[in-house]
């Protein structure tokens, strides 16, 4: 398939690749879990028909939308499947959400049906469950709450024979899921992913670094496009996946070993979390073949040398399909790679004109290939033209390009600080300010300034075992970095506030502002001492 050619449904529909796994590799193990039994892909197929006939006798029929509310296992697997095999639009919900963000979410859905795991269901009485009629529980019976019709997990459990053939084939271009963004910076959206996108996002072309042999290791959820595009990888391939419900520092190489993951997805922060623990002669004893760290984070040569995998890194977001790779090891800190092939790249100032080489702008994306991309957002028109103006995808994110082709990330655009006429990155002060001895973590955000713009804030967790002093910190910046990038505020954290899939959520910390400071640069004055 060239790269300007739409891929065939046999080549990226679920239901397609599903049957066509079973039946050439019935025995082949499709998927391995933590706590339940090996799955082939004969098994897996008898167990999503059995789960779309159930659901289809609950009323779901092709395009509709069915909200997905369980955690990482074969139950959240089957369920997606399920849906997407009846030619139904697949959403899965964040786990953390509740109060207003879930009955967003909710609204936004369109859904009639949501199948939840039954600790969460509690929340739904709290809200506006606006077109929602059918509960469908897996586990334990919980009490429905009002106007729900709730029905156990034998709900799901019907007869394949009963399935009714779909209404018309389901296409390339046809909506597959719909996935909320993070909303790290604003109210979450709803992301139209066909399946032609999530095709482009994670096929053997965009990623090369996964061998039909592999078996990729889920640790994000499955609301993320990071779990769902990793389990989709493995799919197109005929190849399999073992999932863990969560990532964990400790017993981490345990579960590489005990379910034989051979590639795995890591988010930045999981990889100083991995080299913090002592040295070991095991560092070594696993099948671990790749890691793709996202974005990269300390010594990453350090990291491939110990553990003695190969290290990669992209760049992505859930409406986009892969446009940036790195080479094998990269080293350079806020490097994303090069553009894969079938993807054009601009950087852009706010008028959308190509910025000179060398120069920060916003990356801007399209395709050669049709559907590669998301079709939008989901009832927000405003945003979907807001984000394709000019025929172009915005990613809203600010880089810059190397003369030798290699883009360098640079800020979220909304995450920019501008203080007494300079622009500073908050990626770029958070990189110098983690390199003092007594920081674990550390997150850079504006803070209004009696002067006008913006004052630097940063938001730091100590490390276990040191002890932090906020006007140490400060003069160990500014021995590192301009002085207009010199924070003003020290907030020390326990945590800093993050989503289930580890982005930082900095419109949290911005909304507090500098009175939670502990520290002002300015004054001197630390909160204890005022």
């Amino acid at each position: 398939m060239s790269d300007a050619q739409l891929p065939d449904a046999a080549d990226c529909v679920l239901r397609d690749l599903l049957e066509r796994h079973a039946r050439e590799r019935p025995d082949a193990v499709f998927a391995t879990f933590e706590d339940a039994p090996e799955v082939t892909w004969a098994e897996m197929l008898r167990l999503t028909r059995s789960t779309a006939a159930g659901l289809q006798a609950l009323g779901v029929a092709q395009g509709d939308h069915v909200l997905s509310w369980l955690p990482n296992g074969l139950d959240a697997i089957r369920v997606w499947f399920a849906i997407n095999y009846l030619g139904a639009v697949y959403m899965p919900l964040n786990l953390d959400y509740r109060g207003g963000l879930l009955a967003h979410a909710v609204a936004l859905s369109d859904a009639q049906v949501i199948v939840a795991d039954p600790t969460l269901v509690p929340r739904l009485a709290e809200i506006d469950r606006a077109g929602l009629s059918t509960l469908v529980t897996l586990g334990a019976p919980v009490a429905a709450p009002p106007g729900l019709r709730a029905l156990g997990p034998e709900a799901l459990t019907g007869d394949p024979e009963t399935l009714v053939p779909l209404a018309r084939p389901i296409e390339p271009w046809d909506v597959q899921s719909v996935i909320m963004t993070s909303g790290t910076t604003g109210p979450s959206k709803a992301v139209l992913s066909s399946y032609a996108h999530l095709h482009a996002l994670c096929r053997p072309e965009s990623w090369a670094y996964v061998r039909d042999d592999d078996r990729f290791m889920i640790t994000l959820p499955l609301f993320h496009i990071g779990g769902t595009a990793c389990i989709y990888a493995m799919v197109i391939r005929g190849a399999s996946i073992a999932m863990v419900r969560r990532f964990r520092t400790e017993g981490f190489w345990d579960a590489v070993r005990r379910t034989r993951g051979t590639v795995v997805g890591l988010m930045g922060a999981m990889t100083p979390f991995l080299m913090s623990a002592p040295p070991s002669p095991a560092d070594r004893t696993h099948g671990l073949r790749v890691a793709v760290i996202i974005p990269l984070t300390g010594d990453i040569g350090a990291f491939a040398a110990r553990f003695g995998v190969e290290v990669y890194t992209v760049y992505n977001m859930t409406e986009i399909s892969t446009p940036l790779i790195s080479d094998l090891n990269p080293t350079e800190l806020g490097a994303c790679g090069r553009p894969r092939p079938g993807v054009e790249l601009r950087l852009v100032d706010e008028h959308d004109r190509e910025v000179p080489q060398g120069e920060v702008g916003e990356l801007t994306i399209r395709t050669t290939q049709p559907w590669a991309l998301c079709s939008g957002y989901h009832r927000n028109p405003e945003a979907t033209a807001a984000a394709w103006r000019n025929g172009w995808f915005h990613t809203g994110d600010a880089f810059r390009r190397r003369a030798d082709g290699l883009y360098f990330f640079v800020d979220r655009r909304k995450d920019a600080i501008r203080r007494r006429g300079e622009n500073i990155s908050s990626f770029e002060v958070e990189r110098e300010i983690a390199a003092h001895p007594a920081v674990a973590e550390v997150a850079a955000y504006p803070v209004p300034s009696e002067f006008g713009e913006d004052e630097v804030m940063v938001a730091v967790v100590p490390r276990a075992d040191q002890a932090l002093d906020p006007a140490d910190l400060i003069a160990f910046a500014a021995e590192r970095m301009p002085r207009f990038m010199v924070p003003r505020y020290v907030r020390v954290m326990a945590d800093l506030p993050r989503t289930p899939t580890a982005k930082v959520t900095k419109h949290v910390l911005r909304a507090e502002g500098s009175a939670v400071a502990d520290y002002d640069a300015q004054s001197r004055l630390s909160r204890a001492a005022s």
